[in-house]
């Protein structure tokens, strides 16, 4: 591969951070509720911009009275509907999937650094299995105190996840310092452990309970409530900062503990602040919206392909492809029940895909074909 200049990926990177800035820009005009309006309509109505009566001659649901006038109050009404459905419903989702997306993306692609092994992912140390399997416990003893507006199965899940990452450490601590198989055997195993556990949760849980719990593990990007926000964001901005500002140091660390550390890398500490803001993100992320695959695994390698692999640039790349993929994700989870709907004649109502299906569907194809592209 022809090395990169650095204006090559000033270039591309501002290519990406402007199709990131679209998505945003066209986030507020879909989604799965009425089509009577697009991202244009919802922005000025927003900013309080005029809208025309003309321009909404014939369009449906706004001519209440079907008398063919548009009226002050049919007017008023469209632009409240507009405000609300673009800006509280749809603009917030896709805020939550750029939050959820940079936070999977930049903590897999650390954790397939600090591990040197090209499969792992945000969940590697056993966080969406122990968060899973908190949540089920949850829902089958039927939990349903809230502190502070947080349910208690995004607690639950949060407590499940951090109690796993300890198990790990506990496991494979000794008296030299960690290695990265001994993190990833601990995890892989505890992994397991919650995986034959929820299976146990499962079975003794009647049909509506299994139903949420399936549900759950499926993942949800339906939009937190300001108090869970104001939970999470502490918790994953952290983690933005720190990882992107630690690019030289890993770096180094690529070459070798012994080398990057007679080129002044304290290694052990580089690796547990590294996993310790990642852990506590990842499992931000698992307690509000369940396991969402595959972002963390496939888009490092499709920025490790388009930019190498210069830490400096792979992680802030990672964090906006990942963030536009799971938008993407996000939008089709949304409209492909409604193309379903249009080509069967049926009416499927506001149904949606569950985010993590659809990143699996469009995940593993996308990461057999890099795999091809390596191999040639």
């Amino acid at each position: 591969m022809t090395p990169l200049t650095p204006r090559n990926y000033i270039l591309r990177l501002s290519v990406v951070v402007v199709g990131l800035g679209l998505l945003l820009l066209l986030s507020p005009g879909i989604g799965t509720e009425s089509a009577s309006f697009g991202w244009w309509d919802a922005w000025r109505a927003r900013f309080g911009l005029p809208i025309a009566k003309a321009e909404l001659t014939g369009r449906p649901l706004v001519d209440l009275d079907a008398d063919g006038v548009i009226s002050d109050v049919e007017l008023s009404g469209f632009i409240a509907v507009a405000r609300q459905i673009g800006f509280g419903q749809r603009f917030p989702r896709t805020w939550l999937a750029l939050q959820v997306g940079m936070t999977l993306a930049l903590c897999g692609a650390t954790f397939q650094i600090l591990f040197r092994n090209s499969l792992a992912t945000p969940y590697t140390l056993g966080i969406a299995s122990g968060g899973s399997l908190g949540a089920l416990i949850a829902l089958r003893c039927g939990w349903a105190v809230a502190f502070l507006g947080i349910s208690s199965v995004a607690a639950s899940a949060f407590a499940g996840a951090l109690l796993i990452v300890a198990a790990v450490f506990i496991i494979a601590r000794g008296s030299r310092r960690l290695t990265s198989n001994e993190l990833l055997l601990a995890g892989v195993t505890l992994g397991l452990f919650c995986s034959a556990m929820m299976m146990f949760v499962t079975a003794v849980s009647n049909e509506r309970e299994t139903f949420f719990m399936v549900r759950w593990m499926m993942g949800s990007l339906d939009p937190v409530r300001t108090i869970e926000g104001a939970v999470m964001l502490p918790l994953m901005l952290p983690a933005w900062i720190v990882l992107m500002a630690m690019g030289r140091a890993l770096n180094q660390y690529r070459l070798g503990d012994e080398l990057a550390a007679t080129r002044g890398v304290n290694v052990a500490a580089l690796q547990g602040v590294c996993v310790l803001v990642c852990t506590l993100a990842t499992a931000a992320v698992v307690a509000h919206c369940g396991p969402i695959g595959f972002v963390g695994l496939v888009v490092p390698h499709v920025v490790t392909l388009l930019f190498g692999s210069d830490c400096r640039i792979l992680l802030p790349a990672s964090a906006i492809f990942g963030a536009a993929f799971l938008i993407l994700c996000d939008w089709l989870s949304q409209l492909t029940m409604r193309f379903a709907g249009w080509l069967t004649g049926q009416q499927l109502g506001s149904a949606t895909l569950p985010i993590g299906v659809v990143t699996a569907i469009i995940g593993v194809p996308v990461f057999l074909i890099l795999l091809r592209i390596r191999r040639s």
